[in-house]
C-alpha cells in the first residue's frame, strides 16, 4: 500500500487552496494535500527530499495562499537559540530593554535543513513546536495562533549534520517524502516557469490568497468536532500498539503517535467534506504519521526493509473494522 491521494472535494476550502498551489508546484499533489491536513489539524511537518524539489517553494506558497506571515530560517551549525527566538536589546536612550522578535514569530516558519543546527538550537525550536511559546530571559512569549513549522532535510548529505532527537521527531505531525515529479508534470512545470517571465525567480508571488486566519481557526475548530466511532478509535489503537510488537522494529509508535494519527484522520475527513472518520482516512494517514516515529532493527535494515514497508506489513496484520 502506498500513500493515497487525498481528495479535498466537498464544501471546504482545501480544494481551492490546493488548486492555487498547483499553479506553481507540479507533481507534488500528495505533499500539498498532506500540508493542508497538517494545517487543518494544527500540526507541524517534516519534509525530506533532495535539493531542487520545491520544498521551500511549497512552504512559501502555502503561506501566500493562506494569507499567513512567513519566515525562513536557514539552519547552520553556528546558529544560536537567540537567532531564532529573538533577544532583549538594551535601549541606551530610554535606559530599558525591549524585545526584538526572531523569525519564529511568524505564522508559517520554514526550518530549512533543520538537521544542521546543534542540539541547543533544536531544543529552543522544540519548546515552540510543543508549547507554542518561547522562553527568553525567564519570560514566556506566545507565538501566533496559526504557528506551523515546515522543516526540511536532505536525505543524501550527512556531513556537518546533527540527527534530530526522537523527542523532536515525535513533535512533527507528519513526515513527507518528496520524490521527482513525473515526466508530464516536469514538462508542464518548464512551460509554466517560462510563461511567468520576470516572476519566474519568485513563483510564489503569483499565488493569490484563498483564506485567512479566521478561516483557519474555523477549520481547526471543526476538526475537533468530527465524529469518531469507537471501532475507528480501536483501529487506531491496535495499529499503534501492534507496531511495538513487530520483530523488525526496535521502537514502535508512542501514545502521542495514536493521538496524532487520529487527529490527522479527522482533518482529512473534514477536507473530504465529511463529518465522521472512516478506516480509510486512518489508512491514508498512517504512513506520514508513523514513518518517523518507528525505528528498524539492524537486521531489518540489512535485509533492505524501510519504515514504509514495515508500516505496510503492519496494515496487513491488523483487521480493518467494517
Amino acid at each position: 500500500m502506498s500513500e493515497k491521494e487525498i481528495s479535498t472535494e466537498g464544501p471546504d476550502i482545501g480544494g481551492a487552496v490546493q488548486a492555487e498551489l498547483q499553479r506553481v508546484i507540479y507533481g507534488q499533489a500528495t505533499a500539498i494535500q498532506s500540508l493542508l491536513v497538517a494545517m487543518t489539524a494544527g500540526g507541524h511537518v517534516l519534509i525530506e527530499g533532495v535539493p531542487g524539489l520545491a520544498k521551500t517553494l511549497l512552504a512559501r506558497s502555502l503561506a501566500a495562499a493562506l494569507r499567513c506571515s512567513f519566515s525562513r530560517i536557514q539552519f547552520t551549525p553556528d546558529l544560536m537559540p537567540s537567532d531564532i527566538t529573538g533577544v532583549n536589546v538594551f535601549d541606551s536612550v530610554k535606559g530599558e530593554f525591549h524585545f526584538r522578535p526572531g523569525p519564529l514569530f511568524a505564522d508559517i516558519v520554514l526550518a530549512d535543513e533543520i538537521n544542521r543546527a546543534p542540539a541547543k538550537t533544536q531544543a529552543a525550536l522544540l519548546e515552540a513546536m510543543q508549547e507554542y511559546q518561547v522562553s527568553i530571559d525567564g519570560q514566556s512569549r506566545q507565538l501566533s495562533r496559526s504557528f506551523m513549522v515546515v522543516a526540511t532535510q536532505n536525505p543524501i548529505e550527512y556531513e556537518g549534520t546533527y540527527p534530530l532527537p526522537e523527542a523532536q521527531l515525535d513533535r512533527f505531525l507528519l513526515k513527507l517524502i518528496i520524490d521527482y515529479p513525473g515526466e508530464e508534470d516536469e514538462r508542464a512545470m518548464l512551460k509554466s516557469i517560462h510563461a511567468l517571465g520576470e516572476s519566474a525567480a519568485q513563483p510564489h508571488s503569483v499565488i493569490q490568497p484563498v483564506v485567512g486566519a479566521e478561516q483557519i481557526k474555523e477549520l481547526r475548530a471543526r476538526t475537533h468536532a468530527i465524529r469518531v466511532d469507537d471501532t475507528v478509535s480501536e483501529y487506531v489503537l491496535r495499529l499503534v500498539r501492534q507496531s511495538r510488537s513487530l520483530p523488525s522494529l526496535t521502537l514502535g509508535g508512542s501514545p502521542r503517535a495514536a493521538i496524532m494519527l487520529l487527529q490527522a484522520a479527522k482533518a482529512l475527513a473534514l477536507l473530504r467534506g465529511k463529518d465522521y472518520v472512516t478506516p480509510d482516512e486512518v489508512q491514508t494517514m498512517v504512513l506520514p504519521v508513523l514513518r518517523h516515529r518507528i525505528r528498524l532493527t539492524p537486521e531489518a535494515e540489512i535485509e533492505g526493509l524501510t519504515a514504509d514497508s514495515c508500516i505496510q506489513s503492519l496494515l496487513a496484520q491488523v483487521d480493518i473494522p467494517r
